[in-house]
Formats: structure tokens, C-alpha cells, sequence
């Protein structure tokens, strides 16, 4: 079953606790701290790969989770951190943050990775607290959560040429004769019901083409099978529109297809395109003349108007020279953009402090900031020598400074990060 859409929850894997311990050995006299660290969580990543076509393996997995890091252990044993979660994925998938609709990773390369969900970092043992001043610490840290998520992943084919055209317009017929791919064929409308890929090559340059399901007139509105494909030849570089020759209205045929490109949320109407009459073998000259002077009067002059026969293997090695010809030339239109781009200059703000401090309500203060916000994840509230080192961090930092300034009293609420990373009483 072809599936391009799905919906899935990902989890990382939460870090390991630090260990609060101390040697005891028979014979040495005031063992010393050996609290191990925690082990890292197991990240989510995903990889594209050519060998999937669909997202069907994801039909019925639901949930994806990566395995949690171990915590420390005495004698100064670190956890075991947690192996990363690998995920296939068909290359052309998007992923997408549902939370804040974000798009996180596009994968149009194969092997290109990326890390969907971070897993939580491990948790430092008393022994990572040492010091010549501080001998004997009674704190650990605890693991950070792994980030759980719910994406969308949304498969786009990537190819050069995609084909695109009523139905039974000899899309199909095309793809099997110029590739290695073997689509249904029959006489009758929606014979393609999936989308299919087949690679052409000509002039030593190998050409992926895709053939999607016939569309319709309102295919953008979601009529037919259309809208649901539509997204598969937003990635294509350039479009072949197919056109039957003997239908006995081409310019409306043409209008209705160019209406729906127009229409679509993918800009499909911006790409480049070349007008195609299947079927002449069916057509004699003054026939077919006739037709493609009718639709040069509607057709853009950037696009040509060309004619083929699959069946008769006739006018198809043309046509791929010319497409592979213009996707050369998009190429070398691109490299010379790439290479003409400034790049970015970055400047930085000195006066930007890395946290800030805000007042909930009277007796109630927000403190968020990356760096406050990841110990506050960290720190073991249960234990007093913990929350005293939190206290000892926010003085350190200056945001106990800047706490008197906003007239904080005793025992006023502290709130750590807007997700309620962790409450100290003033």
C-alpha cells in the first residue's frame, strides 16, 4: 500500500542519574566521593534511504522511542549511554514539528541524517563536585528528559521530470517505454492509482521521471485522486505536460490541467514546462498541425510544444534531450547563484543577558535562559544539598542580583523556566 502521510509520537531517551556515594573500604579511613555519572540518552534521528518508496512501516507504529541512559553507579562507574535510534525514512521526506507546525528536516538527499529528538544528557555524581574546598559533596544531578514530540512525516518524490495530465493521456505509456519502470496500462481513466518513478537515460545523464494519477478539473480542491498527489511534483524539476492528441478539445484539456498547477499550493505554474502531444500515430499531418496550432495560441512562449507516439517509439529520445537539456541548464543557473550569494555577516550583542527575570504575579518570579533552565532540569529537589547548589548557580550568574532589584522577599516563589522546570523558595 502506498502511504505518504503519517503521523507518529517521538521519544528520546531520558539521561541516567548521577550517583550520590562514598568509598567504603576496609582499611581506608574517610573514603572519599565516587558517585558515577549518568549515561546519555538515545537520540532519534532518521535517515533517508532510496530502498523506501512509502511510509506504509509507519501505518501501525504509532510511537518511536529511544532507550534510556543508565545511571551511575559507586567507584566511579558512569552509566551506560543509550544506543541512538535510527529511523529509515523514503528519501523525499519532510518532517514536521506538529506542536508548532516547524519544519524540522527535508530530506532530499540519500544517507542525509538529522536528529529529530535529542535525548536527555546524564546527570553528574557527587564525584564530578570535588573540590579542595568542597570534600565530602552530597549532590548528584539528575538525568534530563529526553524531548518527546509529535511529527508529521510527509513524503514529496524527488525526481527531475514529472508528468502531469488528464487522465488516460499516455503518462504511463511514456514512463514505460523511455524507463525501466512498468506501470499499469489500460484503456480506461485512473489506470494510476499511486504514483510511479522510472529512471530514462539519455546522452549519459540518467533522468528520474515520476508519473502521478491523472488530474481532474478541481483536483486542487480535491476532487478526484489529484490533491493527494499534487505535492509529489512540487519537488520536480521541470513538468511535462502531457496533452492526448486526439481529443477533440486539446485547449480545454490544457486549460484544465494549467488551472489546477495554478491553483495548487505548491507554485507548480512557476516551473518550467514543456507541452507534449501523445498519440500522433493515431493523427495525420494536417490533423495534428491543426492541434498544436490551437494550443500555441494558449501555451506560454517559455513553453514548447512537442510531439511524441510511445507506441510508435517515435519523437520520446527527442524529447528527453531537450528536458535533460533544460535541467542542465537550471544547474548551472544555480551554481552561479550559489556562488554570487554574500555571505551573511554575523554581529553579536554583548548586551543581551543569557537569562531573564520576570514577575508571574506578587510573590511569584519567572527565570528562563538556556543555561539556568538546563540545570534547573538537573537538579534533585528532594535533596537539600541540590537545591542549596541551584541557589549557589542563580547567585553566580547574577540573577539573585537581579531578584533584589525586583524587590523579591522571603519566601517568594522562584520559577524556573515557562515549562516549570523546578519552584525554590526565596
Amino acid at each position: 500500500m502506498f502511504i505518504d502521510i503519517v503521523t507518529v509520537k517521538i521519544a528520546a531517551g531520558n539521561g541516567g542519574d548521577g550517583k550520590v556515594n562514598f568509598r567504603h573500604e576496609k582499611y581506608v579511613e574517610k573514603g572519599g566521593p565516587d558517585g558515577g555519572d549518568g549515561g546519555n540518552g538515545g537520540n532519534v534521528i532518521m535517515q533517508a534511504t532510496r530502498n523506501e518508496n512509502t511510509l506504509a512501516v509507519f501505518r501501525y507504529t504509532k510511537e518511536l522511542k529511544a532507550e534510556n541512559g543508565q545511571s551511575g553507579g559507586m567507584r566511579n562507574k558512569h552509566g551506560r549511554s543509550a544506543q541512538d535510534l535510527v529511523i529509515p525514512v523514503p528519501v523525499g521526506t519532510v518532517v514536521k514539528d506538529l506542536l508548532n507546525n516547524e519544519v524540522i528536516a527535508d530530506f532530499t538527499e540519500d544517507g542525509a541524517q538529522a536528529i529529530i529528538a535529542k535525548g536527555g544528557d546524564g546527570g553528574f555524581g557527587n564525584a564530578h563536585f570535588t573540590s579542595s574546598v568542597r570534600q565530602a559533596p552530597r549532590v548528584a544531578e539528575k538525568g534530563e528528559k529526553g524531548e518527546i514530540k509529535e511529527v508529521q512525516l510527509e513524503m514529496k518524490l524527488v525526481a527531475d521530470i514529472g508528468l502531469v495530465g488528464l487522465p488516460n493521456a499516455g503518462k504511463s505509456s511514456f514512463l514505460s517505454v523511455v524507463s525501466n519502470a512498468r506501470p499499469e496500462i489500460a484503456d480506461y481513466p485512473f489506470t494510476t492509482l499511486t504514483p510511479n518513478l522510472g529512471v530514462a537515460d539519455i546522452s549519459g545523464i540518467s533522468l528520474l521521471i515520476a508519473d502521478v494519477p491523472g488530474l481532474i478539473e478541481g483536483a486542487s480542491k480535491g476532487k478526484g485522486l489529484g490533491d493527494t498527489f499534487l505535492r509529489h511534483i512540487s519537488r520536480c524539476q521541470i513538468l511535462l505536460h502531457l496533452i492526448d492528441a486526439t481529443s477533440n478539445d486539446v485547449v480545454a484539456d490544457y486549460n484544465a490541467i494549467r488551472g489546477e498547477l495554478v491553483a495548487s499550493k505548491e507554485l507548480l505554474a512557476q516551473k518550467d514546462a514543456i507541452v507534449v502531444l501523445t498519440k500522433i500515430d493515431l493523427l495525420d499531418d494536417d490533423l495534428l498541425q491543426m492541434q498544436k496550432e490551437a494550443l500555441s495560441k494558449v501555451v506560454p512562449l517559455a513553453h514548447p510544444i512537442m510531439e511524441i507516439s510511445a507506441q510508435a517509439h517515435k519523437g520520446t529520445k527527442e524529447l528527453l534531450k531537450y528536458a535533460a537539456n533544460v535541467i542542465v541548464c537550471q544547474a548551472d543557473e544555480m551554481a552561479k547563484t550559489e556562488n554570487n550569494e554574500e555571505l551573511p555577516v554575523i554581529r553579536l550583542n554583548n548586551n543581551v543577558l543569557p537569562w531573564r527575570v520576570s514577575i508571574i504575579k506578587k510573590g511569584r518570579y519567572l527565570v528562563t535562559g538556556h543555561r539556568i533552565e538546563k540545570f534547573a532540569r538537573r537538579t534533585d529537589y528532594e535533596n537539600v544539598h541540590g537545591v542549596n547548589r541551584l541557589k549557589d548557580i542563580m547567585q553566580k550568574m547574577g540573577i539573585t542580583h537581579e531578584l533584589i532589584k525586583q524587590d523579591i522577599q522571603p519566601g517568594d516563589t522562584i520559577v524556573i523556566g515557562e515549562q516549570n522546570y523546578g519552584q525554590i523558595t526565596y
